[in-house]
């Protein structure tokens, strides 16, 4: 049975690989890691995804809403937003471009792997 592949796009590194070990470590396929609106879409092309987790500030013009739209628009690979700002219109749009959700920063690994693995099984 093949892995099921994400791709996480997060502009802070130590972050990034925090969270692609604890993907690795759930038996998941990290398909590549991108901190920019840019690479993500490039990365796209050639590596497909189940999955994307992507933070809302990113680097490059894109930030992680502007490019969930493009990538709800080209392929059929829900996100999952990861931020920090809880605010009510960050959240009112997220859930406009998104319905998969989101994950607030920090989050546990239990948090992020029980996110996954609902939205993977449905």
């Amino acid at each position: 049975m093949p892995k099921n592949r994400i791709a996480v796009v997060e502009d802070e590194g130590i972050v990034a690989m925090d969270i692609s070990k604890c993907l690795s470590n759930l038996g998941y396929e990290v398909v590549f890691i991108a901190d920019s609106g840019e690479k993500t879409i490039e990365n796209l092309k050639q590596k497909p995804a189940d999955l994307i987790l992507m933070d809302v500030e990113l680097k490059g013009l894109l930030n992680g809403m502007d490019t969930a739209k493009i990538i709800g628009e080209s392929y059929d690979i829900p996100v999952v937003f990861l931020t920090a700002f809880e605010d009510e219109a960050t959240l009112k749009k997220m859930d406009e471009i998104s319905s998969y959700g989101y994950l607030v920063k920090p989050f546990e690994d239990e948090q992020l792997k029980s996110t996954v693995a609902k939205i993977l099984s449905s």
